[in-house]
């Protein structure tokens, strides 16, 4: 991250800001993983008020080299002062739909990490008897600068999903003989595709014992 001489007033107004903020809301579905997530669409809706309230604007810079997509998200204050941090990650191949998807999927990391905020977690919330539409204001995220995809990683996630309905003794398999990349960018991006997944391989091995 690179910002400007001086934060102070920036660092205030986002601080107010993030006070003011809800969790996005998962209303996009994931069909492979018969999952919700927040969208870019809930992402902005979420931030955008508190920032402009505060006097600060999000300007988001997309570019790409082949299959290597990038986004420059930069956070400008009435004051003059910014902070800027850029995104990478490797598309599945150099198409438009995939270039495309690279991008809103790299904004959507990125202005989730500067803003400070998580979705709204309604379903694991209620399942550990916290109530109904909680908000996680404070799990962790990563910064811009750390969300890259490895290069192969969205169809080795493919496979550790079939791998799962085997079971769990091969999810546990495979997993141990992935690369030590893609099991720290699952982990630290979206632990919780992680905890879906031995979740399946679980009632895999209940089915078969029944």
């Amino acid at each position: 991250m690179t910002t400007s001489d001086s934060i102070n007033e920036i660092a205030g107004a986002l601080a107010k800001a993030q006070a003011e903020m809800g969790g996005a809301k998962k209303d996009a579905a994931n069909p492979f993983f018969k999952s919700k997530y927040a969208d870019l669409a809930s992402v902005r809706e979420a931030v955008n008020g508190p920032l402009s309230k505060h006097g600060i604007a999000v300007i988001q810079s997309p570019s790409a080299e082949g299959a290597v997509v990038s986004v420059v998200t930069l956070l400008a204050h009435s004051s003059g002062q910014w902070m800027r941090g850029e995104a990478k990650c490797t598309a599945k191949d150099d198409s438009p739909q995939s270039v495309g998807s690279a991008t809103t999927y790299l904004r959507r990391y990125a202005l989730q990490s500067f803003a400070g905020i998580a979705p709204e977690d309604d379903d694991a919330e209620a399942a550990q008897g916290r109530g109904n539409g909680q908000k996680a204001h404070n799990l962790p995220v990563l910064p811009p600068q750390m969300v890259t995809v490895p290069k192969g990683y969205e169809d080795w996630l493919d496979d550790m999903g079939a791998v799962a309905e085997e079971g769990t003794e091969r999810l546990e398999k495979a997993w141990k003989a992935s690369k030590a990349e893609y099991r720290q960018h699952l982990t630290s991006t979206n632990p919780k595709v992680w905890e879906a997944m031995k979740g399946r391989a679980a009632k895999v091995r209940e089915q078969v014992t029944q």
